[in-house]
C-alpha cells in the first residue's frame, strides 16, 4: 500500500512539474564564434577557455579577427568571520570570490565598463575537524569558481543578443 502511495505521489509531482513548464537550464546560447581573452591569468581562466572550446568557440591568439574581446581584470578571494561562539572561537566563515572583467564586441569602438561577478558561500568551522574543514573550504572555492564561469558566459551571451 505504501509503495503505491509513493508511486502516486511521485507521479503527481512529476506531472505537476512538467505542466508548469519546468525544465532544466541547458547550455548558454552563445552566438559568437571567436573570442580573444586578454589581461591577467586568473584561477578561472582555464575553466573559461575549456567551456568556450567545448561550445565550439574558437579562442584566438590575437584580437584582430575575434568577434568578442574579453579582458580579465582581476580576481579576489576573501574570507571573513560570520559568527563567533561564546568562548570567542570562530563558528562560521563567509567566503567570497569576485572576478572583474570587461568586454568589447568587434563592431563597438569602446570597451564596456568593468563588471564584477561575485559568489558567496558560508562555511561552518570547527578546530576539532580542521583537515575536513580545509577540504570543504577548497571544494566551496571550486564551486564558487565554476559558478562565476557559468555566470560570466551567460552575461557574454546576453551581450551579443542585446546588440543584434
Amino acid at each position: 500500500m505504501k509503495s503505491i502511495t509513493y508511486l502516486f505521489l511521485t507521479s503527481l509531482i512529476i506531472a505537476s512539474l512538467s505542466a508548469c513548464g519546468f525544465h532544466l537550464r541547458g547550455p548558454s546560447d552563445i552566438q559568437f564564434k571567436s573570442v580573444f581573452i586578454q589581461g591577467n591569468t586568473l584561477t578561472i581562466s582555464k575553466d573559461l577557455k575549456k567551456y568556450l572550446t567545448l561550445n565550439d568557440i574558437q579562442i584566438l591568439p590575437t584580437a584582430e579577427k575575434a568577434e568578442l574581446l574579453v579582458e580579465l581584470v582581476g580576481e579576489e578571494n576573501e574570507k571573513s568571520i560570520l559568527s563567533l561562539a561564546g568562548d570567542g572561537t570562530v563558528n562560521e566563515y563567509e567566503l567570497y570570490y569576485r572576478v572583474s572583467y570587461r568586454s568589447k564586441l568587434i563592431n563597438q569602438p569602446l570597451w564596456s565598463e568593468v563588471s564584477t561577478i561575485e559568489s558567496r558561500r558560508d562555511l561552518t568551522y570547527s578546530n576539532a575537524t580542521l583537515l575536513s574543514k580545509q577540504t570543504e573550504e577548497n571544494k566551496l572555492n571550486e564551486v564558487m569558481q565554476k559558478d562565476v564561469v557559468n555566470r560570466l558566459v551567460r552575461r557574454l551571451s546576453a551581450l551579443k543578443k542585446q546588440t543584434n
